[in-house]
């Protein structure tokens, strides 16, 4: 039982940084389409500027950042306009982010983001590799959910995205996660 709380809150913070990452970085559609891995640098590169994104976002900046995937087709980086608290499910969906959730919690964590990782991915890992198959057996590799206030550091989502309320100023990062690294967005 508690791996499977530990996964479920890897998986909520993993959507909250993905979030994030898309808020900051390139708009979706300045984003490469391809499903193929980026290279190292360009993962780096969209993350970073996700990160130091030149502009303040006065909705909820959303961030994507497929993380150790380098799968480009799931990165992206945006703000949604928000005047009041708004559930991250339909921010992602302002958004233009594209959510599959597991077969236990449809709605509230995220197997696959943007179409990553398909399921016929190799996911690489410390034992091996694996496949997400959305059945909320993979404990190795997740979305997680990550939020970061105004004025504040990066916070693992305590809430799924069906009930995960989010203010103007704030940020929503999907991280995603393998082998617990990276362990938090990168700023």
């Amino acid at each position: 039982m508690t791996k499977i709380r530990t996964a479920a809150a890897s998986s909520l913070a993993a959507a909250g940084l993905l979030l994030t990452l898309a808020a900051c970085s390139t708009p979706a559609a300045n984003q490469p389409s391809s499903s193929a891995p980026a290279s190292s640098a360009t993962a780096s590169s969209s993350a970073s500027a996700a990160s130091t994104s030149a502009g303040a976002c006065s909705g909820v900046k959303v961030i994507v950042d497929s993380g150790a995937l380098k799968q480009s087709a799931a990165d992206t980086s945006s703000c949604v306009p928000a005047d009041g608290p708004t559930l991250a499910s339909d921010v992602l969906g302002k958004a233009n982010v594209k959510i599959e959730g597991t077969a236990k919690y449809p709605t509230s964590f995220a197997c696959r983001v943007n179409g990553v990782p398909a399921a016929d991915f190799d996911i690489k890992h410390k034992g091996g590799t694996t496949r997400e198959a959305c059945d909320d057996k993979n404990t190795v590799s997740y979305w997680a959910l990550w939020v970061k206030p105004a004025a504040g550091t990066w916070a693992y989502a305590q809430e799924g995205l069906d009930s995960l309320k989010l203010s103007p100023g704030e940020s929503l990062e999907l991280l995603y996660t393998v082998d617990n690294e990276p362990a938090a967005p990168a700023s």
